[in-house]
């Protein structure tokens, strides 16, 4: 455990924050007048990617944790609130305000200039899924998985060239206010088709997302950033299809080799989400390639 004895933290209240699908753990600390830092811990995880992201973001105004103190693999940053959208929503907030939100800085996001990161190209994308193949079901082909996959990437989604911070979705969002999103959990972020992230945000797959919120948030980013949203569609679609194929996989592996039941609640609804992209008339050869490999939730014995 991180020795605080000698740091300007020393006497701060420790509290743990509820920890997600990572290794990664979080305590809000604090202090005698009320102040809070947040203490990470990424475990196993190196914390140069987390550091350097945040640097980055911040260097190009936006609202991410400004280090304070690293002793890896620990670090002190600085707390952006303890409101997250989720929440925001959950107690009355109005969901087009939230939303547009959090879509107004995936357009300042979408023309900021990417660090040297991995990039989700045709080929990555499909070797990606290869894991639902391996932990959701048994029977199902990898390989015509993947190779799936990527023909459609190929199609509809080749062009790697957008910052993406991966996990882009209300729990992982501070409100702040409206100009003023604050951004966690971008440790993974890589250089994606445009739209990875509205994906993310809009296929969430531990709340439900109105089919209308999905459709106005859409329309919002495509007018802002003077995108054809007729072209766009069959993008966004196969970027959703591929992350959530991707999720079924391992929220998988974690049921069932980390025992985390609580994942097996959420998995009917990142179905719903695959369905609901493989629905785009563009993908329905990636569709019956799924359907043909596997089953829903409820005949995998995860609902």
């Amino acid at each position: 455990m991180f020795d605080l004895s000698q740091t300007p933290w020393a006497r701060w209240t420790p509290n743990a924050i509820a920890a997600d699908a990572s290794a990664r753990g979080y305590t809000r600390l604090t202090g005698p007048s009320g102040d809070t830092v947040i203490l990470m811990d990424s475990g196993p995880v190196p914390l140069d990617p987390f550091c350097n992201m945040a640097a980055h973001l911040a260097q190009h105004g936006f609202c991410a944790p400004q280090i304070l103190h690293r002793q890896d693999p620990f670090a002190i940053l600085t707390d952006l609130g303890q409101t997250d959208l989720a929440q925001a929503l959950d107690v009355g907030v109005d969901a087009q305000t939230i939303y547009a939100a959090a879509v107004d800085t995936l357009v300042r996001l979408r023309d900021t200039p990417a660090p040297d990161l991995d990039k989700l190209t045709p080929d990555v994308a499909g070797d990606m899924v290869r894991i639902t193949a391996e932990h959701y079901a048994a029977s199902a082909n990898a390989d015509q998985i993947s190779d799936a996959v990527r023909a459609h990437m190929a199609q509809f989604a080749s062009v790697a060239d957008r910052l993406a911070l991966r996990d882009y979705h209300v729990e992982n969002l501070i409100w702040r206010g409206t100009n003023d999103i604050g951004l966690l959990d971008f440790q993974d972020a890589f250089v994606a088709p445009d739209g990875y992230d509205l994906a993310s945000l809009l296929r969430d797959v531990r709340r439900p997302v109105l089919d209308s919120i999905v459709i106005d948030m859409t329309a919002r980013y495509c007018a802002a950033s003077g995108i054809d949203p007729v072209t766009f569609a069959p993008q966004l679609a196969c970027l959703g299809a591929q992350r959530n194929l991707r999720i079924l996989g391992v929220f998988a592996r974690l049921i069932r080799q980390d025992g985390k039941q609580k994942y097996a609640t959420l998995m009917p609804r990142v179905w719903e989400n695959l369905m609901a992209d493989l629905g785009h008339p563009a993908l329905s050869e990636l569709r019956a390639v799924v359907l043909e490999n596997l089953p829903p939730p409820d005949q995998a014995g995860f609902a």
